[in-house]
């Protein structure tokens, strides 16, 4: 080992989803909306007038705080916005994770929490989901140095009461909470009222999902005036300009599109609801997920052998090779036709 590289920071990273390129293929596995965005998001990008592009963006992003502030009831003094939630909840970790004591979240969650807790050093525990792979709000009652989880959870799309919620942070008053809500749209009620009631409560979502924004990457945190602020003061000792002109009017037009929003969401969750029946049907099993994606497993067809098989005809879902899960399939839910090719190949795998 050279002399320099002893002083390398070393991490295992994130594993994002295979983006594959195959013509034709049924892209199930990274949990994108099968939805184009709105018709004004589409506007918004063809009337932008590039020649802005010489001149820095507003650091403020003051069009996307002020229309995030007003869609959602809030102060824009209760809204920070970054490059992707994955971005927003980095800057989190780093100005919050900050205690001695471990920060505590799921065994079986986002698999970014340990890449971030260990690239900025952050102590951490994992407390297990139950055998229904639900979290048990008891497990949060110990001292710790920040709680995160996400609701729905994923990659098993369960969702948490919001009592239990509030309970967990009821029970962790002197640390901070998040609560990563990047699939709330689909099925839940945001824990976003009860950062009025608690000043250590972050609500963290994302446009990557329900609003078709994937490639825009553009996320956001609500939290009260003081941890908006602390948020803003660490953006700003990083990057002024995190956010380019075009995303910010393209996001503004997203949120004017309530019409739109509300309508691709009812798409999704009701072939959701139908896969969950057909699914079952075929022997599969799930937990009554609240997402954009079903974790399925079948009793007799190993997950890893279906993934592959599935693969080879270019459908691709999400395997994850770890203990507890090693035997379950992640599938984003796509439109009718591309869901019902999917079934359609499981029928004839299984008969």
């Amino acid at each position: 080992m050279s002399n320099w590289e002893s002083n390398v920071r070393k991490v295992v990273p994130y594993t994002p989803g295979e983006q594959p390129k195959a013509s034709g293929m049924i892209k199930l596995n990274t949990n994108e909306n099968p939805y184009p965005p709105s018709p004004k998001v589409i506007r918004a990008i063809r009337e932008f007038d590039a020649e802005k592009l010489r001149l820095y963006p507003d650091p403020t992003a003051s069009v996307l705080v002020n229309a995030l502030a007003e869609r959602y009831e809030v102060k824009p003094e209760q809204v920070f916005v970054g490059v992707g939630s994955d971005d927003v909840l980095a800057m989190c970790f780093l100005t919050f994770f900050n205690s001695k004591k471990p920060i505590l979240f799921p065994d079986i969650t986002y698999s970014f929490y340990d890449v971030w807790a260990d690239v900025f050093r952050i102590p951490y525990v994992t407390l297990p989901l139950d055998e229904h792979l639900c979290i048990q709000k008891e497990d949060y009652y110990r001292e710790n140095g920040g709680v995160i989880f996400p609701n729905p959870n994923a990659p098993t799309g369960v969702l948490l009461e919001l009592s239990e919620i509030e309970d967990i942070i009821k029970h962790n008053p002197d640390v901070i909470c998040i609560v990563d809500e990047a699939y709330i749209d689909f099925g839940g009620v945001s824990a976003l009222p009860l950062i009025e009631k608690y000043d250590n409560l972050l609500v963290v979502q994302t446009f990557s999902k329900s609003r078709s924004m994937a490639g825009s990457r553009i996320g956001y945190v609500f939290g009260n005036e003081r941890l908006i602020k602390y948020l803003n003061d660490v953006k700003y000792s990083f990057n002024s300009y995190t956010m380019d002109q075009v995303t910010l009017a393209a996001g503004a037009a997203s949120l004017a599109d309530e019409e739109y929003f509300q309508e691709t969401l009812h798409k999704i969750t009701a072939t959701r609801e139908r896969m969950k029946k057909e699914l079952s049907e075929l022997g599969f099993t799930m937990p009554d997920s609240k997402s954009n994606f079903l974790f399925i497993s079948h009793p007799t067809v190993p997950a890893k052998e279906l993934f592959e098989a599935l693969r080879e005809k270019h459908i691709y879902v999400r395997y994850f090779d770890k203990p507890r899960i090693d035997n379950m399939l992640r599938v984003t839910i796509g439109r009718d036709e591309e869901m019902d090719q999917f079934i359609a190949f499981l029928k004839e795998y299984l008969c």
